[in-house]
């Protein structure tokens, strides 16, 4: 008898309650946490409210004590140990909590044509032509010389200003209408509205730019070269919705891969005293190819596992390693959901489909499957059989046709150690645009699938 493929079919009356709920703490989580930094925040403080302790307040670690540790305020790790010992390996889940967006430049604010723009630099794959017209917020922080910290959140409240970047009207767009698309917004066209109020009195020149100016030093206590030392990101403004007339899918920015990092957190809180000891890495700058000391190119996770591994007694290389090698993992990232709309890119027969599950994505890359991690087949024929033993609606998927794109995630970063690891997440309509679309019921399977890969995968 062939396998039932919908999510929301093969829900029980319980799950579908259960699918509904989770809905709307992931509504209120991606409307909270737009950028890595307070993604970690979020995640810290919902951790810590399930008594997850900061590793570094403990001496010694026992089976079930549930464990944080916070990178640079950017990237996080937090497990549940387990019974067994570290270095018979660990049950890995990890996603990435950074997403594409525009970032200021170190030296953004300028006036012309009696507006003060903000320079940007885009930031991970983006359509450029969609950021134009759209509400923008302002997020980040700003770093003074003497190492104070401002933290900058505006466009978010509905009493606060929003920003935007122009695109051109129509009447005049002949010459812009007429070029391809990746070339009818450039990334240096790509320049932040931010006010066009000048300052009286005031200097002859640059009136409206030192109005700006004169704003951020009053009310945000920012000064011009403080953006030399800033992580000011713009962000879409609008909030998270349902959407549907049957409110089954979920719309927001940020669902790559925060949709991942959101599942895995609540798996994680669900997780008793596992076998194996369950991690969770939120990783940043995926986007980018996951360099920096924050990325999964780093030494994030051997840290991690060091950290671990030291607090029950001197854990040497070998033994470091030896525990990765044994460790199995699901890359959890998200795929791109077949859509009718633009069908000539998808291979359909080996295509996610919206509302069918967490998606098994045996290999990413591009044309040849280059930078591809290639999962082993073992290793899948047991993560199905696991999937099925505990009801968790699954599907594979491949991301579009041959040679049409590709893509990449995490996962051969982790397949360096030796271990074992997939691709699994939900599919997305629309990924990397401003409103990404995600099913319900695919949000849930997610879930369901970390946990049961954590709690009870051998």
């Amino acid at each position: 008898m062939e396998r039932e493929r919908n999510a929301w079919v093969m829900a029980s009356e319980a799950e579908r309650q259960e699918i509904e709920a989770l809905g709307r703490k992931y509504i209120k989580f991606l409307n909270r946490a737009k950028t890595e930094r307070e993604t970690v925040s979020y995640l810290r403080e919902k951790l810590k409210k399930k008594d997850f302790v900061d590793l570094k307040d403990l001496n010694e670690l026992r089976p079930g004590q549930r464990v944080f540790i916070n990178h640079k305020g950017k990237a996080a790790v937090a497990a549940v140990i387990g019974e067994k010992p570290f270095i018979e390996g660990f049950n890995i889940v990890a996603s990435h909590t950074d997403t594409p967006r525009l970032d200021l430049k170190p030296v953004p604010l300028y006036e012309d044509a009696g507006m003060a723009l903000f320079k940007t630099h885009y930031y991970g794959g983006i359509k450029k032509y969609q950021w134009p017209a759209l509400p923008l917020s302002m997020h980040g922080i700003v770093v003074k010389k003497r190492g104070e910290k401002i933290e900058i959140n505006i466009g978010e409240d509905e009493d606060d200003p929003v920003f935007t970047i122009t695109d051109l009207l129509i009447h005049l767009a002949k010459d812009q209408m007429e070029k391809k698309m990746s070339e009818g917004i450039t990334g240096e066209d790509l320049n932040v509205l931010v006010g066009s109020l000048p300052l009286e009195p005031g200097p002859e020149k640059d009136k409206i730019k030192a109005a700006i100016k004169k704003i951020l030093q009053e009310r945000y206590n920012i000064e011009d070269e403080d953006f030399s030392s800033a992580e000011i990101q713009m962000v879409p403004a609008m909030k998270a919705r349902e959407v549907g007339f049957d409110r089954s899918l979920i719309g927001g920015y940020g669902q790559d891969d925060r949709v991942c990092v959101f599942t895995s957190f609540r798996a994680l809180l669900d997780v008793s005293v596992p076998s194996r000891t369950a991690i969770c890495v939120f990783a940043d700058k995926e986007e980018i190819g996951s360099v920096g000391n924050t990325g999964l190119r780093s030494f994030l996770l051997e840290n991690a596992v060091i950290d671990l591994m030291n607090k029950n007694g001197h854990a040497d290389y070998y033994q470091v390693m030896l525990a990765l090698r044994n460790s199995y993992a699901l890359s959890a990232d998200v795929n791109g959901a077949l859509d009718p709309n633009y069908e000539g890119a998808f291979d359909k027969r080996n295509s996610s489909i919206i509302g069918q599950g967490v998606a098994l994505t045996k290999y990413t890359g591009s044309r040849g499957k280059v930078e591809s991690n290639d999962a082993n087949p073992e290793y899948l024929a047991r993560i199905r059989r696991l999937f099925d033993d505990h009801g968790v609606a699954w599907q594979v998927g491949e991301l579009g046709k041959v040679d049409q794109g590709g893509g990449g995630t995490v996962a051969y970063l982790l397949s360096r150690y030796g271990m074992e690891v997939v691709d699994c997440g939900p599919a997305l309509l629309g990924m990397h645009s401003p409103f990404e679309v995600a099913a319900k019921a695919d949000i849930y399977a997610a879930y369901k699938a970390y946990r049961v890969f954590m709690q009870e995968f051998e």
